[in-house]
């Protein structure tokens, strides 16, 4: 196997890698927020995380500076996610389960082909059309009840699709820095002015109440789980992804986040997977797979030139 197709195979696990942490995530919050409000929650997520960033950064001799033109885009980045996204995400946790709401933030990939091509170009093919749409036909199939009825909240499934867009417009903020700049550079950035956005309304609404609350174990547990695996690493990875295979490819696999939910959901909070869920699972990792078939299909034939060109040198 060539470099090419050996990078295209880690970039996959990467992404995968990503989806699974942002699955745990919806747990680990369910977690905290039993002790915790939103606010405290994200405000200590993004001061660990921004800690866990500076000393790899540091110890690894990887500093980088920032331009002065690049700015605007950090801003931007950082009010998209972790800001707005954040607070659509965990508001919206607080009135629906976990594995729904993965389910709702599992939409992201409907509009961002819209999105990229209208701001970025990038070229949608049928396949991607394809997958997307079966994809979504598995998160609605787990979203509705029997009668077609929603299986959720009202208010907190519009504060998760204020997360939805906001993960959208961070997509393509990250393509205008992703190729600049390292991803813990990015990263970093993006965790320290969202902790700066949310200081005032941590100190306004969480302040006092925190210094009454003694966490348990397993709510400390969960919060530094969500600063170094949900906050640092899946980032980091996602962005490595982002810069390599685009902005629609990358978020086509956020699709895969309700499925690592509702394993880790049932295995850790106990919550039931149906045969409701398990069809539509399978649909979603079914779009996922169409959706990648003009990447395999790319790999396949540059492996077939390369074994030809081998024989005609031989």
């Amino acid at each position: 196997m060539n470099v090419k197709n050996s990078s295209i195979i880690k970039y996959y696990i990467t992404i995968t890698l990503s989806m699974a942490f942002w699955g745990l995530s919806f747990i680990w919050f369910k977690i905290a927020v039993e002790q915790y409000e939103p606010f405290t929650i994200i405000f200590f997520r993004l001061i660990l995380s921004s800690l866990f960033l500076f000393l790899y950064i540091k110890l690894s001799h990887n500093t980088e500076k920032i331009d002065r033109k690049d700015y605007k885009w950090f801003l931007l980045l950082a009010l998209a996610e972790p800001f707005c996204y954040f607070l659509g995400e965990s508001f919206g946790l607080k009135y629906v389960s976990s594995t729904v709401s993965s389910t709702i933030i599992a939409t992201i990939p409907l509009a961002t082909p819209m999105v990229a091509y209208a701001l970025l170009r990038e070229k949608v093919g049928k396949f991607t059309i394809t997958g997307i749409i079966i994809s979504f036909s598995g998160i609605v199939y787990m979203l509705l009840n029997r009668d077609f009825s929603l299986n959720a909240d009202p208010k907190g499934v519009a504060l998760l699709f204020v997360a939805v867009f906001s993960a959208v417009a961070y997509s393509f903020f990250i393509k205008k820095l992703a190729n600049r700049y390292k991803a813990t550079t990015i990263l970093l950035g993006q965790n320290v002015i969202g902790a700066i956005w949310f200081f005032p309304l941590f100190m306004i609404f969480d302040f006092k109440s925190v210094l009454t609350i003694v966490p348990t174990a397993a709510t400390i547990l969960a919060i530094l789980q969500l600063a170094f695996f949900a906050s640092s690493i899946a980032y980091v990875l996602f962005i490595v992804f982002v810069a390599n295979m685009g902005m629609i490819k990358a978020n086509i696999f956020t699709n895969m986040i309700p499925v690592f939910t509702a394993v880790f959901a049932y295995i850790i909070l106990g919550e039931v997977i149906t045969l409701q869920k398990v069809i539509g699972i399978l649909l979603v990792i079914g779009g996922i797979v169409i959706s990648q078939v003009p990447g395999i299909n790319q790999m396949y034939f540059r492996n077939r030139q390369k074994m030809s060109n081998n024989r005609k040198i031989h």
